[in-house]
This record gives C-alpha cells, structure tokens and sequence, in this order.
C-alpha cells in the first residue's frame, strides 16, 4: 500500500471511530487496531489525536472543495450558478457534521481549532465565487464594483451563518418557496442583477 493509500485509510478509520465513539473516547491504539496498523504506523502519520482529527476535518473540507467545483463548472447561468453554490455549500458542511455524529459536538465546540484547517479550503471557496462573479460580470447578469471583494463577503457571508444553518436555526418554519425567494433577493440585490 502506498504512503498516500495508507494515511487516508487511517483517516477513514479515524473518521468511523470518531463518528461512531466520539473523538475524545476514541485512543490512538483504537485506530491502529481498527486500521490493522501497528502503533509505529500509526505514529509516522500523526504525532497525536489532534493530528487526525484536523486531518478528518480537512478531508471533508476537501470533499466539498470538489462539490462546489463541479457545481461552478456546471453549463448554466451565473445567476443560477451562484444560487446553487450556496445551497451547495451549505447543505454539504451541514451534511458532514451530521454524517460524522459525535463530531458534530467537536465541530461546535472546537470550531477555532477547525479554522486552522479551514484556511485552504476557504481560500479556494473565494476564487470559486470570484470565477463565477467574474462570469456574471463578463456576461452582463451581474453588476459589481469590485469582484474580489464581493466573494470575500460572499464567503464570510455564509461562513457567519453556517452554525446557525447547520442548527436549523434559519427558515425553520419558512417552506422551500419562501425560502428561496428569500435567499435570491439578498443575493441578487446585492449583486445587482440586471433583468434578463
């Protein structure tokens, strides 16, 4: 098994055991017996627990990296493209921390020590929106003064309301309809979206 193989079945398992028995009841020689590597193994990928769990966190964050790329690449308008990243973006992060149970507690709990993983992924989530934003502009549906700027604040945007979303805090009681029309009137009249 090659280096990379090896380290991300050591990160899946992790993954398990820490969705399953939760980070802090999960030991280091759990995962090395449930990956079937030794404790030596083990240790040259990760110096500790942390190690892994950030590890864990950067390849989901990873995942939806991929998810949102292929929702910008997608043949359909700027407008639509960028409507679809947000929900995209928010129902992913919000599907991770779900799908990985008791991380959901960590994720809330450690969300500072999250960001520190956070830095690439945020990064590459800017420049998808500038791409898209940049498209929008080029093709006369949106109206900006300053692309770069605008996916920033787009980005901080949803990371500010992301605990909350994931919460269900937000449009609890709003059906889908509303909902959206909600979402599209912040987004486009921020964006100035020229009637096409």
């Amino acid at each position: 098994m090659t280096v990379s193989r090896t380290k991300a079945k050591l990160v899946d398992v992790a993954r398990q055991l820490f969705a399953k028995e939760g980070v802090e009841s999960t030991t280091m020689n759990d995962i090395a017996i449930a990956s079937k590597k030794g404790r030596r193994t083990l240790y040259t990928y990760f110096k500790s627990k942390e190690e892994i769990y950030l590890a864990v966190v950067e390849s989901e964050l990873d995942i939806l990296s991929e998810v949102m790329k292929q929702v910008a690449e997608k043949e359909i308008s700027p407008d639509a493209k960028i409507i679809e990243l947000i929900y995209t973006r928010l129902d992913a992060v919000k599907e991770a921390v779900y799908r990985n149970g008791t991380l959901r507690g960590n994720f809330f709990r450690d969300i500072w020590r999250v960001e520190k993983v956070r830095k690439k992924f945020d990064a590459k989530e800017m420049q998808l929106f500038k791409a898209v934003l940049q498209e929008g502009q080029e093709k006369g549906v949106f109206e900006i003064d300053d692309v770069d700027m605008t996916a920033e604040l787009v980005h901080y945007c949803l990371k500010g309301i992301e605990v909350p979303y994931i919460r269900g805090h937000i449009g609890a009681d709003l059906d889908e309809e509303t909902k959206d029309k909600y979402v599209t009137n912040i987004v486009f009249g921020a964006l100035r979206r020229k009637n096409i």
